[in-house]
């Protein structure tokens, strides 16, 4: 007679499960993204990512020391100005929001946790854009690749660990490494946002950093439709000498980082955006879901997909979730 075979005897118990579970999350590959509003005196909700605020300097530095604590891998800090212009000016200001936040960070935790810098102008120009734009109104990349050279330099020399290029410009990646370089920052590590998707699910980001941009960026960020395109635009990047890089949404796009991290030779990462985030805290709040058993799940599924690290606004709670359960 044929022995049965049972699969489920592998799922007897917790203790089962856990010793044969193919996929495991570990607080170090988490990353926290944190907003810091200029001249802000207390922290300012994000109406559309209950939990989430605009952080003052002082609860800023909480909140990288808890993460710290926690186990947390790292941080990704954009900024909040109070003034923007047409080309970004505030972004390439060492005395700016996001530089003062840079040093603020580092003096604070040191080499605790990697941190990080959104490298993009969106924030900080009055049309929303990730680039300088021409006479027509169109982003003009060439001269969009030297601002960010000035930016990332000016982020560099507060300290930034590595810097998160998301504004999804051609040869982005090799403009910056040069600039870089070309000032004595060979260490500064580059996240190439390289499958950046023109999403809907950026919405509440959009709150977050008071974007003013009307209009779209499909010019410059994937079509949804593309699997293919996402491969091609990393492998760009690695070739251009991305340390890093990232699939962004994670969870529409879990083919596109399977594709990624089955061929890329540098590690992988991929962004749970804050639509992501919204949806899940709006059914929780409801009580439609357990919001500790989703985000632990799609967070898991985005590991499983290939992800070595991956950006959630989960990071610092799903850290103490994991390090309950160790």
């Amino acid at each position: 007679m044929s022995p049965v075979v049972r699969p489920r005897r592998l799922r007897t118990t917790p203790a089962m499960r856990r010793l044969v579970a193919e996929t495991r999350v570990h607080p170090a590959q988490l990353v926290l993204p944190l907003f810091a509003r200029e001249g802000a005196t207390e922290p300012v909700p994000i109406s559309s990512m209950p939990g989430q605020v605009q952080h003052t300097r002082d609860s800023l530095r909480a909140a990288v020391v808890e993460a710290a604590e926690a186990g947390v891998g790292g941080v990704m800090l954009f900024g909040v100005p109070a003034t923007r212009d047409a080309t970004g000016s505030c972004a390439t200001d060492p005395a700016g929001v996001l530089a003062t936040a840079v040093r603020d960070v580092v003096a604070e935790v040191g080499d605790a946790l990697v941190v990080q810098a959104d490298l993009c102008l969106d924030e900080f120009t009055d049309h929303g854009h990730c680039g300088v734009l021409a006479a027509d109104g169109t982003v003009d990349n060439d001269a969009t690749l030297v601002r960010y050279g000035d930016m990332a330099v000016v982020l560099a020399e507060a300290g930034a660990h590595l810097l998160g290029l998301s504004g999804m410009m051609d040869g982005q990646v090799a403009a910056v490494r040069g600039a870089l370089d070309d000032a004595g920052h060979a260490d500064t590590a580059l996240l190439g946002y390289a499958a950046k998707y023109a999403s809907a699910f950026y919405g509440p980001f959009r709150e977050a950093v008071e974007s003013t941009l009307v209009g779209d960026r499909r010019t410059y960020q994937l079509d949804l439709a593309n699997r293919r395109e996402g491969l091609r635009e990393a492998l760009l990047d690695i070739e251009e000498g991305a340390d890093v890089v990232m699939v962004k949404p994670a969870g529409s796009y879990l083919d596109v980082l399977a594709d990624v991290a089955g061929t890329s030779p540098v590690p992988v990462w991929a962004y749970q955006v804050s639509g992501e985030y919204a949806m899940v805290a709006a059914a929780a709040a409801h009580g439609w879901i357990d919001r500790r058993a989703v985000v632990t799940e799609q967070v898991t599924g985005i590991v499983r997909a290939g992800a070595d690290a991956v950006l959630t606004y989960w990071a610092t709670e799903l850290a103490g979730w994991l390090r309950e359960a160790m």
